[in-house]
């Protein structure tokens, strides 16, 4: 699990539950079946044996506690109400002293969530119906000042740094904001590869003009090598490290916030397939389904599926299949349906229930047969 972290550098945290909780599916991807405890115990566990902790890195993310001393200058940002959602940050403005208290009240009740400190408050402002105390947690988490010490039915509970973090970590001394940053997009680069700069930036959702000065900072310093890729219009940026395999023979379905798919231009510019999440489409508009994972085999996406896990019934339903063009169909189906196969056996399902929705149903239809 550790060798993953170092190859993607974060995994995106996602509510959405129809299948999976997000996280969990990149290690799936990369490692197949493995203890999803494996990662709860490194994310949320004593603080001389924690590996992970939650911030914001790619949207909400699991990142390797290494890091954060590389997100503090973010932290401080936000404190002047940079990268913050303006609402929150407007709160915070407005309610210094309601603020304070809800952190001596995270000090005195930690570990804690919502439900522990909110008491009897109504639900009311733009932020999901959100209490005034669940906002100044998360502006106290967005500054730094609280963190995530575990979940609880993915409700954050929250502590402060000081009893959730290693004590090497809480004494490294913060770099300086630069070479925070250009440490960070080095991280990016190392996970992808080659990249554009949108891509680089996109990684870590860093400021345009400092991602700008820190990309020239590495060209320089020969951590980057600016190269052309055939097709692009945009320059592109090669890891001074990057490795180069003799062939790529992955075979894997990618959750929709997997970081090889979830900046959208580049799985487009990278495997020519047009991607878009479809959950807040309405249903009569969704052209492929609610929550689709596209299929990997070696090195092109060669189809996508809905996929649901049915808990109750113990069943993985495979609600639409569709196959990219000029693939090898066979190849492809058999491919997919061990993996689908390999799934539900992860998940704790019985069986895997096909229902012939898209073009690819027909050819997988004999492997779920009997």
């Amino acid at each position: 699990m550790d060798k993953v972290f170092d190859k993607v550098g974060l995994i995106q945290i996602d509510s959405v539950n129809v299948l999976e909780r997000s996280h969990f599916l990149p290690l799936f991807s990369r490692l197949g079946p493995y203890a999803k405890p494996l990662l709860e115990s490194a994310a949320y566990c004593a603080p001389d044996k924690r590996r992970l902790f939650e911030y914001w890195g790619h949207e909400a993310s699991l990142l390797p506690v290494a890091v954060q001393p590389l997100l503090r200058w973010r932290m401080e940002r936000a404190e002047r109400g940079e990268g913050v959602y303006k609402d929150i940050f407007a709160f915070a403005r407005d309610n210094r002293a309601q603020i304070e208290e809800v952190f001596q009240r995270v000090c005195e009740h930690a570990p804690a969530g919502v439900s522990d400190l909110s008491d009897d408050e109504k639900r009311k402002g733009p932020w999901w119906g959100w209490t005034d105390t669940k906002t100044a947690l998360e502006w106290l988490f967005w500054t730094g000042r609280i963190t995530t010490q575990a979940r609880r039915s993915f409700e954050r509970i929250y502590d402060i740094p000081e009893r959730v973090f290693p004590e090497e970590i809480l004494n490294t001394p913060t770099p300086r904001e630069e070479d925070a940053q250009r440490e960070l997009v080095r991280i990016a680069s190392r996970s992808l590869g080659v990249a554009t700069e949108t891509d680089l930036r996109d990684y870590f959702r860093m400021p345009v003009a400092a991602t700008r000065l820190r990309i020239a900072e590495l060209v320089e310093e020969g951590g980057l090598f600016p190269v052309e890729v055939e097709g692009w219009t945009h320059q592109a940026y090669l890891a001074a490290d990057a490795g180069i395999p003799a062939r790529a023979t992955p075979r894997a379905l990618l959750s929709p916030f997997d970081s090889l798919v979830w900046e959208r231009s580049r799985t487009e510019r990278l495997f020519d397939f047009r991607y878009r999440l479809e959950i807040y489409t309405p249903q009569e508009k969704r052209v492929y389904g609610y929550y689709v994972l596209p299929f990997l085999l070696g090195d092109r996406i060669v189809a996508r599926v809905d996929l649901k896990a049915d808990r109750k019934q113990s069943v993985l339903h495979v609600l639409s299949a569709h196959a990219e063009p000029r693939i090898d169909r066979n190849r492809t189906a058999s491919a997919l349906a061990a993996e689908l196969k390999s799934m539900a056996t992860w998940l704790g399902m019985k069986r895997v229930e096909l229902r012939r929705r898209g073009d690819l149903g027909q050819d997988l239809a004999p492997h779920f047969s009997g």
